[in-house]
C-alpha cells in the first residue's frame, strides 16, 4: 500500500526571464505562438483582399508588369502562407524551442511583407488621379491597421510593420512637399502609435491573465499535495509509518460490510514485551528507534492479504485474511522477526512479542466484539503464553466473564474515599514556571486492586456510570484546587460520554459555581474522538461551558479527525499538540512539520501546549519552534498536588 502521492510540478520560463511554476502549462512563448497562429490567416486574407482591390484600380494606368504581374506575386505568397497556417497542427506536440523560432520567422516575414508592399503601393501611386491616389493612402492605413491588429500577441513584428510601413510612407509623403498628403501621413501615423499602445496593453494583459492562471494552477497543485499528505497524515502513524489506528478500524469496517460469500478473516492485536524496561534505562528516544525498526519489518512482512497497523504505543493490530491457522502461523511469524536483535547505535536489544488473535465470524461479527476478544487473547498471552500467540477460545470466553467482577467492584466503590487525584504540571519552556496542572485519576479497588484509569471510564460507561465517575474525580479536583496558587489553572478531562451528556455538564457548571473558584482557572480538556458522535451536540455543550467562565482545551491535537473547519467551528482556547509530535523534533521533517502546527494555532489566536515532552533535547527544540508552554515525564511525572509543590517549591 503506497501511503504517500507524489505531485508533479513544472517549471516555466517567461519571456521576462523568470521562472513560473504551473504543473500541466504549457510555456508562454508556446501559448504565445499558438494564440498568434489563429491570427495570422485573418491578416494574409487581409492582404490578399486590399491588394487585388489596388491592383484592380490601377489596372488601367499602372505598367502591366505593376498593376497585374507584382501584386499576383504578393497575392500567390499570401495565400501561399494563409494555406501554410490554416493546416492544423499537433499543438500537445508544439516545444517552446520550435515557438520561438516560428516567431522569429514571423518577424523576418513580417518585415519582409511589409516592405514589399509598402514599396509597390508607392511605386502605384505615380499612376493615376487623385482617386487613385486616395486609394493608396487608403490601402496603406487600413492594411497597416489590420495587420497590427493581427500581430496583437506578438508586439515586436507589429512594431516592425508600423514602423517600415509607416515611417517610408510618411518618408514618401513629406518628400511629395504637399501638405495635406503629409498631414494624412502623420495622422496616419499617430492612429497607429495609439493601435500599438492598445495593443501593448492588450499584450500585457495577456501576460498577467496567463500568469494568474499559472498561479492559480500552482495553489490548486499546493492544495491537492496538502490534501494528499493530510490524507497520509490521518491514515499513518507519524513514527513507524504504519496504518494508524483509524485506518485499521476503517478496514475491519470494510471487510465486516461485505455482502455474499465473504472468505474467512481473523484480527489480531501483538504487544511488545519487556519494552518499558528500555525506555526506562535508554530513554525514550531509543524506545522509539526500536519501534521505527519493528515498524519497518512489519511493514515489510505485509501483504496484498494482510494490513498491519500501530494502534499506539508498542501495540499493533493485525487483519489477516485466510482461516484461523494461517493468521496464526503468520502471527508467529511476525513476532519472531519481532524478537530479532535491534542495532540502536552501539546498543544492540531485543524484545518479546505476544499476540491474541480473534476469527470472524467465530468470535463475533462486530468490530467492537471482535477487537475486544483479540485484546482478551493478548492479555492472557501476556499472563499465560508470553511470547506467543493465543487463539480466542471458548475457554477464553468463559474467561472474559470474569471482567463482570470488575463491574461488580465498580458498582458498589465507595469512590469518594477510592478515587484519587494525581497532577503533572505544565511550564513555560523558557522559564520552567508552572502555570498550571492537568489532573489524572486514579482507583484502588479493595477488592481487585489497581485499575488503569482506561479501564475505569471505559468500565463506568459500559454500565452507565460515566457521569457518577466524572463528578466524583471533578470534586476531588475542586477540593485540591484550594491548595493550588491562585495564579495557577487546573486542566481536568472529559471523556465523549460527559459531552454528550446535557446532565453531566449542567453538573459541572452548577459544581463550579458552588465552589466559588475562579472559573477562569479551570480547563477542560476534550480529544477528538468527543466530537465524532454529534457535533452540533458537543459544541453546543463546550459552549454552554466556556459560557460559565471555563476554558475549552482540544487534547491529542494531530492523531485524530480534526480540521481547520473545526477549528474555526468550536470554542477552542488551547491546543494540545499529541505526544506523537515530540519523537519527530529529532528530525528536520518533523520540526518543520511541528513548526508550522504552532504556525497554525497562533494564526488562530490559541495557545499551545506541547505534550510528551521526554527528553531535553525535545524541550529545546519545542521552544526553538515558538511553544510557549510545555509538559512531559521529562518535567514532571503525574504525583500528588502536595508532592508537587512541594517539589516546585524546593
Amino acid at each position: 500500500m503506497t501511503w504517500m502521492a507524489d505531485t508533479a510540478d513544472g517549471l516555466h520560463q517567461w519571456q521576462d526571464g523568470t521562472l513560473r511554476e504551473g504543473p500541466g502549462r504549457r510555456p508562454l512563448p508556446v501559448e504565445q505562438f499558438l494564440r498568434l497562429r489563429r491570427q495570422l490567416p485573418p491578416m494574409y486574407l487581409i492582404l490578399t483582399m486590399n491588394a487585388a482591390t489596388l491592383a484592380y484600380t490601377h489596372t488601367g494606368y499602372a505598367p502591366r508588369w505593376l498593376a497585374v504581374w507584382l501584386p499576383t506575386a504578393l497575392i500567390a505568397m499570401c495565400l501561399l502562407r494563409l494555406a501554410q497556417w490554416l493546416r492544423p497542427i499537433d499543438e500537445s506536440r508544439v516545444t517552446e524551442r520550435f515557438a520561438l523560432r516560428q516567431m522569429k520567422q514571423i518577424e523576418v516575414m513580417a518585415a519582409a511583407f511589409s516592405a514589399g508592399f509598402v514599396a509597390w503601393a508607392l511605386a502605384l501611386d505615380q499612376y493615376g488621379g487623385s482617386a487613385e491616389h486616395g486609394h493608396v493612402t487608403v490601402f496603406v492605413a487600413i492594411t497597416v491597421m489590420g495587420c497590427i491588429f493581427c500581430l496583437t500577441y506578438l508586439p515586436r513584428a507589429a512594431h516592425l510593420v508600423c514602423l517600415i510601413v509607416l515611417g517610408v510612407f510618411l518618408t514618401y509623403c513629406l518628400a511629395s512637399g504637399t501638405i495635406t498628403l503629409a498631414a494624412m501621413a502623420l495622422n496616419i501615423l499617430l492612429v497607429g502609435l495609439v493601435v500599438l499602445k492598445v495593443l501593448r496593453d492588450s499584450f500585457g494583459s495577456f501576460i498577467a491573465l496567463e500568469d494568474s492562471q499559472a498561479a492559480l494552477q500552482q495553489e490548486r497543485a499546493a492544495a491537492q499535495h496538502l490534501a494528499e499528505e493530510n490524507a497520509r497524515l490521518a491514515h499513518s502513524d507519524p513514527l513507524t509509518g504504519l496504518p494508524n489506528r483509524r485506518y485499521f478500524f476503517a478496514r475491519l469496517d470494510a471487510l465486516l460490510a461485505r455482502r455474499g460469500d465473504v472468505p474467512p478473516f481473523s484480527i489480531g492485536v501483538i504487544d511488545l514485551d519487556r519494552f518499558k524496561p528500555i525506555n526506562d534505562v535508554y530513554g525514550h528516544a531509543q524506545g522509539d528507534r526500536l519501534l521505527q525498526v519493528i515498524g519497518d519489518r512489519l511493514r515489510e512482512a505485509s501483504g496484498p492479504d494482510a494490513v498491519i497497523a500501530r494502534l499506539g504505543g508498542d501495540e499493533f493490530g493485525l487483519i489477516i485474511e485466510g482461516t484461523l491457522e494461517a493468521a496464526e502461523a503468520m502471527g508467529t511469524w511476525l513476532c519472531e522477526l519481532v524478537q530479532q536483535p535491534v542495532p540502536l547505535g552501539d546498543l544492540v536489544v531485543s524484545v518479546g512479542c505476544s499476540g491474541g488473535l480473534a476469527a470472524w465470524p467465530e468470535a463475533g461479527t462486530r468490530a467492537h466484539d471482535l477487537f475486544d476478544r483479540a485484546d482478551f487473547a493478548l492479555y492472557h498471552a501476556k499472563k499465560a503464553r508470553r511470547g506467543g500467540i493465543v487463539r480466542f477460545s471458548a475457554e477464553l470466553e468463559r474467561i472474559i466473564r470474569s471482567e463482570q467482577a470488575l463491574e461488580a467492584a465498580l458498582q458498589s466503590a465507595d469512590l469518594k474515599r477510592e478515587l484519587a487525584m494525581v497532577y503533572q504540571p505544565i511550564v513555560r519552556t523558557r522559564s520552567m514556571t508552572m502555570i498550571g496542572v492537568e489532573a489524572l485519576a486514579r482507583w484502588e479497588s479493595p477488592t481487585i486492586g489497581a485499575v488503569a484509569a482506561e479501564l475505569l471510564f471505559s468500565t463506568a460507561e459500559r454500565i452507565g456510570m460515566a457521569r457518577t465517575v466524572t463528578l466524583a474525580a471533578f470534586d476531588r479536583v475542586l477540593a485540591d484546587c484550594a491548595g493550588l496558587p491562585a495564579v495557577q489553572r487546573l486542566s481536568f478531562n472529559l471523556a465523549p460520554t460527559d459531552i454528550a451528556d446535557p446532565d453531566t455538564v449542567a453538573a459541572l457548571i452548577e459544581r463550579i459555581a458552588r465552589s466559588r473558584i475562579d472559573a477562569q482557572r479551570l480547563v477542560f480538556e476534550i480529544t477528538e474522538t468527543s466530537l465524532i458522535g454529534d457535533f452540533s451536540a458537543a459544541r453546543a455543550a463546550l459552549e454552554q461551558l466556556r459560557a460559565c467562565g471555563v476554558k475549552i482545551a482540544l487534547d491529542d491535537f494531530g492523531t485524530g479527525y480534526s480540521s481547520l473547519s473545526t477549528l474555526h467551528m468550536l470554542p477552542i482556547d488551547i491546543i494540545k499538540i499529541d505526544r506523537s509530535f515530540a519523537v519527530r523534533l529529532d528530525d528536520a521533517e518533523g520540526r518543520r512539520l511541528v513548526r508550522a502546527i504552532f504556525e497554525l494555532t497562533r494564526s488562530l489566536n490559541l495557545e499551545c501546549v506541547f505534550e510528551g515532552i521526554e527528553t531535553e533535547m525535545q524541550l529545546m527544540e519545542a521552544t526553538l519552534a515558538g511553544f510557549h508552554y510545555a509538559q512531559g515525564y521529562f518535567i514532571e511525572r503525574p504525583v500528588a498536588l502536595h508532592v508537587l509543590l512541594e517539589r516546585r517549591a524546593a
